[in-house]
């Protein structure tokens, strides 16, 4: 693969470009990780987009509230990436993948870019190479990337350690109010959405706002947060009310972290953290592809699926066999 010119045609807003540098990023094959990295190389760093993070549970309405922003968006006149991740099947590795179908309008806005991707058992919400396709978007001159988790719960927090605003959709007299007060996802959170604030439900919504501005004052405060962050509103996704102005308090904040030096600093450790899970992965994957290390691997999982093992123990001797392979390597290497 030419990586110079798929690197020229993505610099110029290409999308098939940019789905195919996707592609390229996702795929597990070792030649295609190759060319990944010389893409992303030729690349250089990249930092233009504004990266929202948007969790919730299931049902909540994230698609439809992310196709209603983003038609705002780009009505505004700004270019909107969505990255959204789909779960995988734990049985056959499968997704269903149907985001563009749920977001048949902003699928066809010029100005927006709908990106699928299975989370592939991934933890914590997102896929594995969500860092890098956030990566190829602001390459492709995008104005905000915006990142749909999977959404199952309270865990699903990865996607605030790459990117710089998180937003909780949450709905109305889901029985959640005094979640507000626990650990977790809530304290992650710089912006809560309460989603559905329509019809029915509106007086509920409006409830469980004040509900979840009760619960956040009660959080320690953050010192990348100014004054009355982190927040609560209401919005209907569905009415496209409060969309406005929770775009507005985005924008503040992202503002404010910009003038106050925190915004630089995130992403800084953004980067770092990225780089360790790289090491990590990449170290995780040196392991496997070791065919002495995999069989005894097996054998160990085997004893210790049969009790004969503890896990601690077991990880300790493959690591163990793992540091003695490297000194025979570096033994073998020296003149």
């Amino acid at each position: 693969m030419d990586t110079s010119d798929l690197a020229a045609r993505l610099r110029k807003g290409d999308r098939r470009a940019l789905a195919r540098a996707i592609t390229l990023v996702e795929s597990a094959r070792a030649d295609h990780r190759a060319d990944a990295v010389a893409l992303l190389d030729t690349l250089g760093p990249t930092q233009g987009a504004l990266r929202i993070g948007l969790s919730g549970t299931p049902g909540v309405g994230k698609s439809t509230f992310i196709e209603s922003f983003g038609l705002l968006l780009t009505g505004l006149g700004l270019k909107v990436a969505v990255l959204a991740v789909d779960p995988s099947s734990a049985r056959s590795g499968g997704s269903i993948l149907g985001d563009k179908t749920r977001m048949e309008r902003l699928a066809r806005d010029p100005n927006a870019f709908i990106r699928p991707s299975p989370s592939q058992a991934q933890m914590g919400g997102v896929a594995r190479r969500t860092r890098e396709a956030i990566a190829l978007c602001e390459a492709a001159g995008f104005d905000l990337v915006l990142v749909e988790t999977v959404g199952v719960g309270q865990s699903e927090v990865m996607v605030a350690g790459m990117t710089d605003l998180f937003v909780l959709l949450l709905a109305p007299a889901g029985g959640d109010e005094l979640q507000g007060v626990k650990r977790g996802i809530m304290e992650m959170a710089d912006l809560i959405l309460v989603n559905k604030a329509d019809g029915d439900l509106k007086p509920a919504a409006l409830r469980t706002e004040a509900d979840y501005a009760g619960a956040l004052r009660l959080l320690r405060k953050r010192p990348q947060d100014p004054p009355g962050f982190p927040k609560a509103l209401s919005v209907s996704a569905l009415d496209q009310t409060g969309l406005a102005a929770a775009w507005d308090e985005m924008r503040a904040l992202a503002d404010w972290r910009r003038d106050h030096g925190h915004f630089e600093a995130r992403r800084a450790e953004q980067a770092r953290g990225w780089f360790e899970d790289e090491v990590r992965q990449g170290l995780f994957s040196r392991l496997e592809r070791d065919p002495g290390l995999r069989s005894r691997m097996a054998a160990l999982g085997a004893a210790v699926e049969n009790g004969q093992t503890a896990p601690t123990a077991a990880a300790m001797e493959i690591l163990n066999d793992f540091d003695r392979r490297e000194s025979l390597d570096l033994a073998a290497k020296s003149p």
